[in-house]
């Protein structure tokens, strides 16, 4: 423990010096002096039955807001369809109702959905920044079915939405003659907002998403393009003098059940069964204020219940990114953001036996802290040109520590220390961080940041590095952004012992300018294109050494118009260096999306020309293309086809074609429950000739050491009831199976059932 203090004091130290080199002003920016309105909210004692009706006299009472302004396509133009949004509290809820009209209902795009899958239809929502700081907030979203979304997003460096947040709220909605009605009744204990006496005012925006033939988003405000923020624009709504989040105390067993079985290839044994293991788990949220959150896990089950995308993993150097889907993670996990490093991954804690964080905010104050263990050991090796993963045979523990300070309007400044050990290893990494508004159009952010980090001997023998590793990573951005064009501007320097282990950053040792921007015009009302435009950037890296690893320039173009459809499409040039030789790459490549029919959505991607063959270090030919069909077959039933094609041609003969495949099919009971099916399927065929690194036996005979076939091949099919995102029911069943040159057809060589139970008891 005194080595990893000793280590942290070191850190911060080295990043407190080297952070002085950038300027940081403390001033106030005001990013937007415009007046905005003042609404009054209304406090009643009775609560609602939530069945998407309105026939309460609360609603006659409550607070009436008009959205009267749509604000994309069009900047602030009237609505083409009335919606009206009603509020008020009882001192436990906050309770919201919409009424939207619609003269011809019979085109409302709605379907039954899964919780966060709603985008694509017609729905209404609410945003809220519980502590008027211009910076963060929360959003709630039905659509006309009932179904819910919910969202933590953050202001302060764009408009970002995290869509995995989850909390405990009702939500009910029912179409008729003049449109549809949305009540919600969202608990305030499932909110976090500043500890007060008397009124309290937040920031608030009440949206609806009309999707014809172009997609209208509506709401109260009326949008400034020259205003690089959002919620700063927002209208105000005061009261909540009687509100208090209570205890919020929030205990979760949960009973998990699986058994995996396993069959050789080429063996008459049949399927050897495993036994079935069964684990108790229990997770603690517990809101010690109405600002402070605690959440505990103990013997959590952390397996991935849904697959993942699949992903087509050929002539790569970088490993793939795969996000966070676990719960414990998820919940306050803006609060260990940073400005422009991504140094925290949780990912990388794949199996712990428990785990403790707090996060909360108090005034201008934001803060996290974070420690698990974890079973499996396993972090990112990067490099200026590649990247590879480690394997510990040893547990560690993680501990992550985040404050960050908000400064005046919109600026902000914050640290973060993160350490993970076990035996002979230990990562070690500081940063400082922050922004800062010089007018309301321009911007700089920064990080500093160092790792110190000490190998055990396996990876010391196994990747040849040294057994202590010491680095620094800088990294600054300019942006000036208005309604009609963006500069930006950034200089990126990592270090070649920079490791980040609890995070993904997969490059180091080079330094990396960029220089670009975008142009953007808008169509009038009716325009067959609602907004045009391209964007572009100039970048140079170079290693620590002075060598240059790219230069690239590219230029793109993009279109958008009716049926929701956004096309861009561009040339990218760059004279990229591998194995001690630069070559030159020019392709070509374009991506579009259109909604042709409510319930239709398709999209698709394409790139074309020269590419670097990495695995035999010469240049080739490639083609790609991607694409995407969403297609809701009536209310109930939904199929996504994702399909990705990849080819390498050197001087005109195919060194491979790979095809992806990744299938889900969905039957959407009613809003709580679906049963899915996922079939995933991958199918590689290589020239071996065509390989250079090539091995000769004992008998003098020459081999490719590729396979010439390589097929993979996992299905899983998933039950899934949620009463809400914590009391849910899963069973499901998965397998997994390969081809290779030694197998003449695919053989299953992995089958899992499971079950996992929870059910969330709130005090």
């Amino acid at each position: 423990m005194y080595l990893i203090k000793n280590r942290i004091t070191r850190a911060l130290t080295s990043v407190i010096v080297c952070s002085h080199c950038v300027s940081i002003a403390w001033a106030d920016t005001n990013p937007n002096g415009d007046s905005k309105n003042l609404f009054n909210l209304t406090h009643q004692q009775q609560s609602i039955n939530v069945d998407g009706v309105m026939d309460e006299p609360q609603w006659q009472n409550a607070t009436q807001i008009e959205l009267k302004y749509e604000n994309d396509p069009g900047e602030g133009l009237a609505a083409p369809v009335k919606t009206m949004a009603y509020l008020y509290e009882d001192g436990e809820n906050l309770h919201v109702a919409f009424k939207a009209s619609d003269s011809n209902p019979a085109k409302i795009r709605a379907y039954l959905r899964d919780r966060d899958s709603l985008w694509n239809d017609d729905h209404v929502g609410i945003v809220i920044d519980t502590f008027a700081d211009e910076r963060t907030g929360f959003e709630f979203h039905v659509n006309p079915m009932g179904a819910q979304a919910d969202m933590r997003m953050t202001d302060s460096n764009g408009w970002r939405a995290d869509s995995s947040w989850d909390a405990i709220w009702d939500s009910a909605a029912k179409i008729n003659d003049d449109g549809y009605i949305v009540e919600m009744t969202i608990p305030f204990n499932a909110l976090r907002f500043p500890d007060h006496d008397g009124e309290l005012t937040w920031n608030i925006a009440l949206t609806r998403t009309y999707p014809r033939e172009v997609q209208h988003e509506l709401s109260n405000y009326k949008s400034d393009r020259n205003i690089d923020c959002n919620i700063c624009q927002f209208d105000q709504i005061k009261g909540f003098k009687t509100v208090k989040a209570g205890n919020n105390f929030q205990v979760t067993p949960t009973l998990t059940s699986a058994r995996s079985d396993t069959k050789a290839v080429n063996s008459d044994d049949g399927w050897q069964s495993g036994d079935f293991n069964q684990d108790l788990g229990l997770d603690v949220r517990w809101g010690i204020t109405q600002d402070m959150v605690l959440n505990a896990t103990i013997n959590p089950d952390f397996s991935q219940i849904e697959a993942d995308a699949a992903q087509l993993d050929i002539n790569s150097t970088f490993s793939l990114f795969y996000q966070e889907k676990r719960p414990f993670f998820l919940d306050g996990a803006d609060y260990f953001d940073t400005q422009r490093l991504n140094l925290v991954h949780t990912r990388n804690i794949a199996d712990p036996d428990y785990g403790v964080k707090i996060t909360g905010k108090t005034g201008q104050h934001s803060y996290g802290a974070l420690v698990a263990n974890d079973n499996q050991t396993t972090f990112l090796l990067p490099g200026h040109s590649s990247s590879s993963i480690a394997g510990l045979t040893m547990s560690s523990q993680a501990a992550i520590g985040r404050y960050n300070m908000d400064i005046g309007d919109r600026n902000s400044v914050g640290v973060l220390v993160s350490n993970r050990n076990g035996d002979d290893y230990d990562n070690t990494v500081a940063s400082v961080d922050g922004k800062y508004y010089l007018t309301k159009q321009d911007s700089i952010s920064y990080q500093v940041a160092t790792s110190d980090t000490d190998n055990p001997l396996e990876v010391q023998q196994d990747f040849g590095l040294a057994a202590d590793q010491q680095g620094n990573a800088y990294s600054l951005g300019y942006s000036h952004n208005t309604r009609d064009y963006s500069l930006r501007a950034s200089y990126t320097d990592v270090q070649a012992d920079f490791r980040a282990d609890l995070g993904f950053m997969s490059r180091v040792d080079y330094k990396r300018m960029v220089v670009g921007g975008d142009q953007t015009w808008f169509g009038k009302q009716g325009d067959t294109l609602t907004q045009y435009g391209y964007f572009g950037d100039w970048d140079k890296t170079y290693d620590q050494d002075g060598n240059k690893l790219e230069e690239e320039i590219e230029i793109h173009a993009n279109l958008q118009g009716q049926k929701q459809f956004y096309t861009n499409f561009g040339i990218v040039h760059r004279n990229r260096l591998h194995s001690g030789q630069y070559y030159d790459e020019t392709q070509g490549m374009a991506y579009a999306q259109i909604t042709p029919a409510s319930g239709l959505k398709l999209s698709s991607f394409t790139r074309f020309g020269k590419q670097i063959d990495f695995a035999n270090d010469r240049l080739g030919d490639v083609f790609d293309l991607e694409g995407n069909v969403t297609w809701q077959l009536g209310k109930h039933v939904e199929m996504e086809l994702a399909h990705n094609y990849s080819s390498l041609e050197i001087d005109g003969d195919e060194l491979y074609a790979a095809n992806q495949s990744d299938i889900r099919l969905s039957y959407q009971f009613n809003i709580r429950s679906y049963l899915r099916l996922v079939v995933q399927y991958t199918d590689i065929i290589r020239d071996p000739s065509m390989y250079t690194n090539q091995d000769i036996d004992e008998d003098g005979n020459v081999f490719a050491t590729v396979e010439r076939r390589s097929k993979y091949f996992n299905t899983q099919l998933l039950y899934s009831y949620k009463l809400n995102p914590q009391t849910l029911v899963y069973l499901g069943y998965s397998d997994s199976g390969f081809q290779d040159d030694d197998l003449s057809r695919i053989e299953k060589t992995d089958r899992t059932i499971f079950a996992k139970f929870s059910y969330a008891w709130q005090m």
